[in-house]
């Protein structure tokens, strides 16, 4: 039977599809639609299948920021391959899928893959473009998060690093928070305050202090001592109000923020591509 342009087009729209994979999938089901979308499926299940093993560390990390700054969104989309994540159609699939996330308050990944979009799951997306695209296709990182105060986002160019920054009130001089938000990204820090790091992170630090100090031949007491200044200097490289700023070294963030009339950063979330969370 002739397909159409419209229908391809339709089932293009439908499912994601490669207009030629949907224009094959339409004549095998002779115009039927479900029939059309059952091949499709099950031709991305036999390529995912395929792809299973693979490792997807490519892809796309995308934010969104509410226009009052009090709701905050972010995902990561992998692919196998660089071509793949700078396809239009893959940055579009990545934007539709960060909407979800933000329009319906999804906060894991599991409740993103048994969503629907436009009548197809999140999970059933994914299979349809790796079915099309021919590589494995996956979303490994979500990000939904509220506040009081406001968020600010930064994306470093080319989509592979991005960062929100929750700041406690109202922020005015958005170019001094977003700076803030490229210190989360350039220097990576692993809380925002000192009383934050994990107990067990400092108690490691302070055993690798004293360890070296005693090494260099230091007194056991001297040693314990010393292992404290040691221990301020891991703070002032890994927690972000205790960082030198990057733009300008003789102030420590928190300085930065004070002296701009800022409000404080009280939590960051910052994605790389293809890094374990």
């Amino acid at each position: 039977m002739s397909i159409s342009a419209a229908d391809v087009k339709k089932l293009r729209d439908m499912t994601g599809a490669g207009m030629m994979d949907c224009k094959k999938a339409l004549a095998e089901a002779d115009g039927d639609f479900d029939k059309a979308v059952e091949i499709l499926r099950k031709k991305g299940q036999k390529v995912a299948d395929k792809r299973a093993d693979r490792e997807a560390k490519e892809g796309l990390v995308v934010t969104k920021i509410s226009d009052d700054a009090k709701k905050a969104a972010a995902i990561e989309i992998n692919c196998e391959t660089d071509f793949v994540a700078r396809n239009d159609d893959f940055q579009a699939q990545a934007e539709k899928f960060l909407n979800t996330v933000y329009e319906n308050d999804i906060e894991d990944l599991d409740t993103l893959m048994a969503t629907e979009v436009e009548g197809v799951t999140v999970a059933d997306h994914l299979q349809q473009m790796t079915g099309t695209i021919g590589e494995k296709i996956q979303i490994s990182k979500v990000v939904l998060a509220k506040t009081d105060g406001s968020f600010v986002n930064y994306i470093h160019p080319g989509n592979q690093l991005g960062v929100i920054v929750e700041f406690d009130g109202t922020v005015e001089n958005d170019e001094v928070a977003k700076d803030v938000a490229m210190q989360v990204a350039a220097m990576k820090p692993i809380a925002v305050t000192q009383d934050e790091v994990d107990a067990a992170v400092v108690e490691k630090e302070l055993e690798i202090a004293k360890e070296q100090l005693i090494n260099e031949g230091k007194p056991a007491e001297i040693a314990e001592k010393a292992a404290q200044g040691k221990l301020r200097r891991f703070y002032e490289e890994r927690v972000l109000l205790n960082q030198k700023f990057v733009k300008e070294n003789s102030l420590t963030v928190k300085q930065y923020l004070e002296q701009n009339n800022t409000p404080l950063a009280t939590a960051f979330y910052r994605i790389q591509l293809g890094e374990d969370a």
